[in-house]
């Protein structure tokens, strides 16, 4: 992530970033848990790593094996979790486990207390009321949720930005029915949308990714509409008109240039506002088929089991612990971007 190869001005909001130490720090905190979250099955899997039988390696992660292969009487999957294929391997060699040993469905039999059972050295976090593993769930679940965040931030700010700088351009009739009709497409009430469509169709990852890009776009419209707006007139874009330059190059290279600042420092919180609409759909019973691992169904997991308060602190941490590092990486990117920021001698920004 070296500034070599930018302009003076953007190393510069690049220095601003880095001496937000805040804003430095949990942006390295976020890509962590993000980086541990895309490789969940190397960390939590109900599969082992690596197998050793007989002085032959076997990766149970890549393909499946039958229970025949490793001394089993049966011709079916092997289930490496069952004692007595385990008993077998470990007479003939041996088994490299992953970090956690659960995968975000898998139940765990062989608890000792009634599920939800609270935390242990098996479960470091605990069960839910099914006997999943609490650890295991959560970080498939801000894989999830951070995928789904960022695709939908992506797909809404490519429409925006589309819409509002033809709008912020061209004006006129294209602006005034725009305007008109995002005003009617905005009322539109999104909850009871997604009911009637959940009642019709299962909503799935992309389903639901569809129906609220359908009415996020309009986040940003107004924002590139107004900085289009005042960029038409500034002198450079009025002499690139008469110099015949097309309006599409204007638009493309002069005018869309200046309104992607203000627009980059409100993507953070776009995303931000992405994972709360995913969590609390999914706590309603509107989001993800159940049964996927998601934020949103873990804190339905602590409001209806009060009894197990592992279940609600989990839930409660990793949202506070989420949503803060994108609100301190939002304030940073918005600083950076501020024409009022200066450096400091000693780093920090004033």
């Amino acid at each position: 992530m070296s500034p070599l190869h930018l302009s003076p001005l953007n190393q510069r909001r690049w220095q601003l970033f880095k001496s937000n130490r805040r804003a430095w720090w949990s942006l390295w905190a976020f890509l962590l848990m993000f980086g541990i979250s895309l490789v969940a099955e190397l960390v939590a899997n109900d599969k082992p790593l690596l197998v050793s039988y007989n002085g032959s390696l076997y990766l149970p992660m890549l393909r499946d094996y039958q229970e025949t292969e490793f001394g089993g009487d049966l011709p079916l999957a092997a289930d490496f979790r069952d004692a007595y294929l385990l008993e077998i391997i470990q007479d003939n060699g041996w088994i490299l486990w992953p970090l956690i040993p659960f995968s975000h469905a898998t139940i765990n039999y062989n608890l000792t207390q009634p599920a939800p059972a609270p935390p242990s050295s098996e479960n470091w976090l605990g069960t839910d009321d099914q006997g999943r593993d609490v650890l295991a769930r959560v970080i498939y679940s801000l894989r999830l949720s951070i995928l789904f965040a960022l695709v939908l931030t992506l797909g809404s700010s490519l429409v925006g930005i589309l819409v509002g700088a033809l709008q912020g351009y061209y004006g006129g009739r294209l602006d005034l029915w725009g305007q008109r009709f995002i005003e009617i497409w905005s009322g539109l009430p999104t909850l009871f949308v997604l009911i009637i469509l959940a009642s019709m169709i299962t909503p799935g990852f992309w389903w639901l990714l569809l129906i609220l890009l359908l009415f996020s776009w309009t986040t940003l419209v107004d924002l590139v509409r107004a900085e289009c707006l005042r960029a038409r007139n500034l002198e450079y874009v009025r002499a690139a008109r008469a110099l015949g330059l097309p309006n599409r190059q204007i638009l493309l290279r002069h005018v869309l240039p200046n309104a992607m600042v203000a627009t980059l420092t409100f993507l953070p919180f776009l995303f931000t506002g992405a994972v709360t609409t995913l969590t609390a759909l999914d706590f309603l019973g509107f989001g993800l088929p159940p049964g996927t691992p998601s934020l949103g169904e873990l804190v339905a997991q602590g409001k209806a089991n009060l009894q197990s308060p592992w279940l609600g602190l989990t839930a409660f941490m990793t949202l506070a612990i989420l949503l803060t590092l994108l609100v301190f990486i939002g304030e940073g990117v918005r600083d950076a971007f501020d024409p009022r920021k200066t450096l400091s001698p000693q780093g920090d920004k004033s």
